[in-house]
C-alpha cells in the first residue's frame, strides 16, 4: 500500500524527506517505484511537487533535500499503483481550488471504484487520472462546495461534519486512511492498512506524534524525514507508520478523525459514524 505523510505547525518550518528510508520504514522497501508527491503549503496556495517515478532517481528530490520549503502544512504520499497508470496524473497529493484556496488529499487503501461512483456521483470537479483516491477527492470537494461558495468560509465544525459524513461512508468502500488540507485546517483519518505481518487490513491506518517545544530542541528527525527546530513550536506530525521509535505516536482509531490547526489538535477527536 502507499506511504501518508503530513505536517501542521504554528509557524512555517522546513521539512526535508528522504522518501527511500521514508518507505522503507512503512515496509515498501524495493516497492515504492510508482510515484512520490509533496505539497507545501503558502498561505491559502501551494507548492505541489511530484513525480511518476523512482524518488531515488530524481534530481528534484535531491533539490529538496538541499532546498527544503518552509511551510505550515504539508503533505505527502509515496504511490504503490494498485489502479491507473503509472503516471503523473495519477500521482498524488492531488489538489484542487474550491472558495478562492487550494485544497490538497491523498489517500491510502484500495476502494472499490463502481460502489464509489454509485455512491457519489460528480459535478463540477472530475478526475483527470484513473485512481479511486482522485475520484474520492472529487466527491469530497462536491460535498464541501456549498459551504465553501457561500459570502463567508464554513466554520471549523461545519467542515468537520462534512469529512465525518464523507469518511464514514469511504470506510464501506475499502480502506480509506486520507490526508486532507484545505490550507487552514488539516484532516486526518484512520482506518485499515496492509502491516506486512501477513494478515488482511488492520488497524491502524494511521500515527499521530504532538510535540511542544518552548526552548530550542534540535531538530527531529524521523526515518525519511527531518523538521527544522523552532522555539515556542507547535507541531503536529502524522504519517502511516511511526517514523521514530520515541514514546508518543498515538496509532488512530478505525474510523477516527483528527482535526489540526497550527499544529494542534483543534476538536475532540470522532470516530466517523455515517447517519441513517
Amino acid at each position: 500500500m502507499c506511504e501518508l505523510f503530513a505536517l501542521s505547525s504554528r509557524i512555517p518550518t522546513e521539512v526535508r524527506f528522504s522518501f527511500d528510508a521514508f518507505s522503507r520504514r512503512g515496509g515498501l522497501a524495493g516497492r515504492n517505484s510508482d510515484g512520490w508527491g509533496v505539497a507545501y503549503y503558502d498561505g491559502n496556495d501551494l507548492r505541489l511537487l511530484k513525480e511518476p517515478r523512482p524518488a531515488a532517481d530524481s534530481a528534484c528530490v535531491r533539490f529538496l533535500q538541499e532546498h527544503p520549503f518552509a511551510s505550515s502544512i504539508v503533505v505527502s504520499h509515496i504511490r504503490r499503483a494498485t489502479r491507473g497508470a503509472t503516471s503523473m496524473r495519477n500521482t498524488q497529493p492531488f489538489a484542487r481550488e474550491l472558495g478562492g484556496r487550494m485544497h490538497v488529499f491523498a489517500h491510502n487503501g484500495d476502494l472499490d471504484l463502481a460502489a464509489l461512483r454509485s455512491s457519489f456521483p460528480l459535478r463540477t470537479w472530475r478526475p483527470v487520472g484513473e485512481t479511486d483516491s482522485e475520484y474520492a477527492f472529487c466527491a469530497l470537494l462536491g460535498l464541501l462546495a456549498p459551504s465553501w461558495l457561500g459570502a463567508q468560509a464554513p466554520t471549523l465544525e461545519a467542515r468537520r461534519a462534512i469529512v465525518l459524513e464523507f469518511a464514514a461512508a469511504l470506510r464501506e468502500l475499502g480502506p480509506a486512511n486520507f490526508i486532507y488540507a484545505d490550507g487552514e485546517a488539516l484532516f486526518l483519518h484512520g482506518h485499515r492498512r496492509m502491516h506486512g505481518d501477513g494478515l488482511a487490513a488492520h488497524p491502524p491506518g494511521l500515527q499521530v506524534l504532538s510535540r511542544h517545544c518552548g526552548g530550542d530542541p534540535g531538530p527531529w528527525h524521523g526515518d525519511g524525514v527531518s523538521v527544522a527546530a523552532r522555539s515556542q513550536q507547535d507541531v503536529l506530525l502524522a504519517a502511516s507508520v511511526p517514523l521514530t521509535d520515541e514514546p508518543g505516536w498515538r496509532p488512530l482509531a478505525e474510523g477516527e478523525l483528527v482535526v489540526a490547526v497550527e499544529g494542534r489538535i483543534v476538536a475532540r477527536p470522532l470516530i466517523a459514524v455515517r447517519s441513517s
